[in-house]
């Protein structure tokens, strides 16, 4: 049965956000596709935030309000999964419990105490360091860097050698589904995308910032990466999402001495 070429970038767009697109049954081609191509469903996210950032200061809410507003409408665009998995990677790690257990406790409904301080902390960070980027005058670009790099952060989550936790979930159809010189390719795009936004604002140095913040975004991640497949055995769409929400964190903070 062929594949169609659009059937990845559609399950990336309805996976990573709540656009309503029908992707249809999803395969190991079509997954990798999609994850690949999960930078694309960031810019669509970080798009949105923009706006509601840049509406929000010319409303005259001020710098703090408007960034808050933008974290929120974040939430909404991704029906809040990635911060529920960061909230159950939190519960699941700081149980210090094996893997069996741990990986069962991030399958509860509830949040435990590590959960929500993660979850506080986390958005406290966004919404502090996007104020202090629309203060200097590039917020929307900083919104949109940061999100395509948290959903870049998945691309390598989901390359070859790196294996899933469980032998079921979103996990499993997704790990080691992405080659390795694809995901290359599209970290390269993006770091000349962020490079060129931050050279728009600031210039050479806007341009270095820029480019560091993705850096530093995929370094994050990839070292939570390293605990959770070291703790757990593998990825979950937990550690997905904990992975999304961390990246982007690390590259607000970057973006916000721009």
């Amino acid at each position: 049965m062929r594949t169609s070429i659009t059937a990845g970038p559609r399950l990336a767009i309805t996976l990573l956000t709540v656009i309503p697109l029908r992707a249809g049954p999803a395969d190991r081609t079509t997954a990798g596709r999609a994850m690949t191509l999960a930078p694309a469903a960031g810019l669509a996210v970080g798009a949105v935030a923009a706006v509601v950032l840049v509406a929000g200061d010319r409303a005259g809410l001020g710098h703090l309000t408007a960034a808050a507003l933008a974290v929120v409408s974040m939430a909404l665009m991704t029906r809040a999964l990635h911060l529920d998995g960061l909230a159950d990677i939190a519960d699941g790690l700081g149980s210090a419990r094996p893997a069996a257990e741990a990986l069962a406790i991030m399958k509860r409904s509830d949040i435990g105490p590590f959960g929500v301080v993660a979850l506080v902390l986390t958005l406290l960070v966004q919404v502090a360091a996007l104020a202090q980027a629309s203060g200097h005058r590039h917020g929307a670009a900083a919104v949109m860097i940061a999100a395509v790099t948290g959903r870049l952060a998945v691309t390598w989550a989901c390359r070859e050698g790196v294996p899933a936790a469980r032998p079921d979930g979103l996990g499993a159809l997704v790990a080691g589904s992405v080659r390795t010189p694809a995901a290359a390719v599209v970290t390269a795009l993006v770091l000349a995308a962020a490079a060129l936004s931050g050279a728009a604002s600031a210039g050479i140095r806007g341009a270095v910032v820029a480019t560091f913040s993705v850096i530093a975004g995929l370094t994050v991640a990839a070292g939570m990466r390293w605990h959770t497949t070291r703790r757990l055995g593998g990825i979950t769409g937990d550690v997905l999402g904990a992975l999304v929400e961390l990246g982007s964190t690390a590259a607000l903070i970057v973006l916000a001495v721009l």
